[in-house]
């Protein structure tokens, strides 16, 4: 063999050894992790959902706040689907916007100034600011105009530019918020026939998530991450988190403020409720909403989220018991909260893993092509390395099985069989987004600034060639 190739094969085998030994570890004790959480969601499927209690409906105007930054292209129609679809509701709809943001204003100033349930509230600043600032402004506006009309909120629902709401939905929040301080319901992504493969996939991961992953933490009663749309808070929670925060409840500087509200709710030992349940058509009672179908569309938008809970959210909200001025939470249950936690900020680990899982891969079959051209050894696998594939393969088979369940569930069987393919899409997204994730969070430690990186939204209403979500049971 030529002197030239020594070195590539000792590099290229012994690397690619180094990459598998660490990538089947890895990925490892993150099947186990996924598989007892799977145990942990069947044990407790016999446990029913929590019910209404005997109390009657929770009364009074229920406030929804819409933040808006660069939403001319879809706004409008939003908010003329939600007026259709809650007409004879007691809702006033708040939309938040800036001053250099003419474009959504000139779009949606026509509705406003035609119907008495649309509040614009233009934010003193030029946008755009963060969305935990833009919702601050509407709470706000909303204690303004309680003082003016010498009334009271009974809650406030959160929702976003893109969302086709459910007719149900404020009757669903008015008969659980009288004895939980927050209410989330399921949030199914569109998934238009053009965009199955990047779009797809949130409805794949949203389809587990909102089925199984909140399903459980409602029932062990753990603090329930808010998603931002269909979600629902009294006006009590609220105020109490704006008067520890010094006046305004959401948080300014950070990318994941809704997340952090639905922990920061849950850790005070206020009750909060995952709810599925069908509405008088016999539909699920869920927020639909589109998102991402490109790639760097999709990329941005996770970064974010990572950025924000396994990263920044780790700085703001530490781990349940490590701060004294924090929350008081039961001994019993420290753990159980630690590892929800965990599983929220897994994201950056589990995106390395796969890197390497994908290196190794790929060196593996370097090292194969090399053994043909030029007389390499063979690739050895060691017995140990020979037993994690295999459990890694039993792992990958259930983990596949579990997401096509849940996909099947949501969307029918032909997303249940895209959902198998489109696996391998969301590790790639995934490990992109974990890169731009960690540029974020540097870039916030360097600056202490926190921008608004949202997603850009183009349709202006529902795709006519939508995969539609059937009725299940759950």
């Amino acid at each position: 063999m030529a002197l030239s190739t020594v070195w590539l094969e000792w590099l290229v085998l012994g690397a690619s050894h180094e990459l598998m030994l660490f990538a089947s570890v890895g990925i490892l004790l993150i099947g186990l992790d996924d598989l007892l959480f799977d145990a942990l969601w069947l044990g407790t499927r016999g446990e029913r959902q929590a019910r209404p209690t005997g109390k009657p409906p929770l009364a009074g105007t229920i406030a929804v706040f819409i933040p808006a930054w660069d939403e001319h292209r879809i706004l409008a129609a939003m908010l003329r689907r939600s007026l259709a679809a809650w007409e004879g509701e007691n809702v006033r709809i708040y939309i938040g916007c800036y001053p250099n943001d003419a474009a959504t204003l000139f779009a949606i100033s026509p509705l406003v100034a035609s119907d008495r349930r649309l509040r614009l509230v233009v934010n003193e600043r030029e946008g755009p600011t963060t969305k935990g600032d833009n919702l601050n402004r509407l709470w706000a506006a909303l204690g303004k105009d309680e003082r003016a009309e010498g009334m009271r909120f009974a809650a406030i629902v959160l929702h976003d530019a893109e969302d086709h709401v459910h007719p149900g939905e404020i009757a669903l929040y008015r008969r659980h918020l009288n004895d939980a301080a927050m209410v989330q319901i399921p949030v199914v992504p569109i998934i238009a026939c053009g965009a199955r493969w990047i779009g797809g996939h949130y409805g794949d991961e949203f389809a587990e998530a909102h089925g199984k992953e909140l399903v459980v933490r409602s029932r062990l009663g753990m603090p329930l991450p808010s998603a931002g749309v269909g979600c629902a808070l009294t006006r009590h929670t609220l105020a109490l988190l704006a008067l520890e925060r010094g006046g305004d409840p959401f948080r300014c500087n950070s990318l994941t403020e809704d997340y952090e509200l639905g922990m920061v709710i849950g850790a005070y030992g206020l009750r909060t409720r995952f709810v599925d349940e069908t509405g008088l058509a016999g539909d699920r009672v869920v927020s639909r909403g589109a998102f991402p179908d490109r790639a760097d569309a999709a990329v941005r938008q996770k970064a974010r989220w990572i950025a924000g809970i396994a990263l920044a959210g780790w700085d703001h909200l530490g781990w349940p018991g490590s701060r004294r001025d924090g929350p008081t939470v039961q001994p019993s249950r420290i753990w159980l909260a630690r590892w929800m936690l965990w599983r929220d900020r897994r994201a950056p680990l589990a995106a390395l893993i796969l890197l390497a899982a994908y290196a190794g891969m790929l060196l593996t079959a370097f090292g194969w092509a090399g053994q043909v051209l030029f007389g390499w050894e063979a690739v050895a696998v060691s017995d140990g390395i020979r037993m994690l594939l295999a459990l890694n393969a039993l792992l990958l088979v259930w983990r596949l099985a579990m997401r096509s369940l849940f996909a099947g569930r949501c969307y029918g069987w032909r997303e249940a069989a895209w959902a198998v393919p489109r696996a391998f899409v969301a590790n790639v997204i995934a490990m992109l987004a974990a890169r731009r994730a960690m540029l974020i969070y540097w870039r916030i430690l360097r600056s202490g600034e926190v921008v608004w990186d949202k997603t850009e939204h183009r349709e202006s209403d529902m795709p006519t060639d939508v995969v539609a979500a059937p009725v299940v049971g759950r």
